[in-house]
């Protein structure tokens, strides 16, 4: 496992949380451990410190779920603006991330739950496997310029497919960026998508 690298100095908008998933072997596979610190108060650590900590403590939890399940895999870990940031790098990791990252977003909600158990503060951690995440980002990115673009010379409102909440951030951020359009969400999950309008 690296070490934790220094935080990044641009700071990253907050990201909205990703749907909570489930997988109950998982969750009775691997214990949480915690250490009885029982929450953290500003005394205790800077909150860079905080997210450090977390890092260390996915880290740690990921790795036993990786033995678990025999999947051979190396733990990055860094802090990207006001978040932990974990990736798990390696070979065969296809298995991790699921159809649509749908195994990635559960796997990204417990390791956020055994991080709380551990720190007493609700954990905003973000997970990538196998460069599944920074890929679809940069997809992502390319997608919503196109789409921004149409939208902004046809002046018509044009729907996005169902997107999970990391994928429709990284939709909004980019549809903020281009001038004559805005965005918004509409629908329930998993249906949610966003929807690119032109500016009035």
């Amino acid at each position: 496992m690296s070490a934790p690298q220094q935080p990044a100095t641009d700071s990253q908008p907050a990201l909205p949380d990703a749907d909570p998933g489930s997988d109950d072997a998982v969750v009775e596979a691997v214990e949480v451990e915690t250490d009885g610190a029982g929450g953290t108060d500003g005394a205790q650590g800077s909150a860079d410190d905080l997210l450090v900590r977390e890092g260390d403590v996915a880290g740690d939890y990921l790795e036993r779920l990786l033995d678990i399940l025999d999947v051979d895999g190396d733990i990055d870990l860094d802090v990207e603006g006001d978040r932990a940031s974990v990736a798990i790098v390696g070979g065969r990791l296809n298995d991790l991330v699921g159809a649509d990252g749908a195994t990635l977003e559960a796997l990204q909600e417990l390791t956020r739950l055994a991080v709380a158990q551990s720190t007493g503060v609700r954990s905003r951690l973000m997970l990538d496997v196998g460069g599944y995440r920074a890929k679809r980002r940069a997809d992502l990115t390319s997608l919503a310029g196109e789409t921004a673009r149409r939208v902004a010379s046809s002046g018509q409102p044009e729907r996005m497919t169902p997107m999970n909440p990391f994928e429709r951030k990284v939709v909004h951020d980019v549809i903020a960026s281009v001038g004559g359009v805005h965005s918004e969400s509409e629908g329930e999950e998993p249906n949610r998508r966003v929807v690119v309008l032109p500016d009035k």
